[in-house]
């Protein structure tokens, strides 16, 4: 169960970071291809690539405001993670109860701890009380342990036990990413 789950991460891992490195390269021509303005460019960018340091290069790349909308964009996303976790925490552990029965309590916990530590972290660093140099530092070991993380994963699992998987997962991760574009593309055409 362990090797799956690791190999399932790596693929997701491997295939979200590369399907947002295209789109790093390839929204910005097609919005301005497009002819949208530089915010709507923005906002499509910070709505539709994965991975935050994609979005902040998508974005500045085309202009100043683009990158700002991009960044504020990516970051609303981000920051509504945390109800969306609560939902499918709530709704797992309602599945999970009705499964083992009444008899019995579910001990799952709401949030997972990070998502925890993320939250409080995040309204510390909003008080404006954190240090720039502090900022700073935390950004830089943050980048740091993302890098480990990731070169972790990578270590433990193979690229033929990743293959194994088939073509199916890897359609899956394009197909989201696809619809994600037209989705959030759709919107702000009708929206504007």
């Amino acid at each position: 169960k362990t090797a799956s789950l690791d190999r399932d991460t790596t693929l997701t891992v491997v295939g979200v970071t590369t399907l947002s490195t295209m789109a790093m390269v390839v929204y910005p021509i097609i919005t301005q291809w497009l002819g949208v303005d530089s915010v709507m460019a923005g906002k499509f960018i910070g709505a539709t690539i994965h991975d935050v340091p994609q979005v902040v290069g998508a974005g500045y790349s085309l202009s100043q405001s683009a990158g700002d909308a991009a960044t504020i964009t990516k970051l609303m996303r981000v920051a509504f993670l945390m109800p969306v976790l609560v939902v499918i925490s709530l709704v797992v552990r309602a599945h999970m109860a009705k499964s083992v029965g009444a008899a019995r309590t579910v001990k799952t916990p709401l949030l997972p701890w990070f998502a925890v530590v993320f939250l409080v972290l995040m309204l510390i660093n909003s008080t404006g009380w954190v240090p720039s140099l502090i900022q700073s530092a935390a950004s830089d070991v943050s980048q740091a342990f993302l890098v480990l993380a990731i070169a972790g994963v990578g270590l433990k699992t193979s690229l033929q036990e990743v293959t194994q998987l088939g073509w199916r997962p890897v359609a899956m991760i394009f197909l989201v990413t696809l619809g994600l574009a037209f989705l959030s593309g759709g919107y702000l055409m009708l929206s504007n």
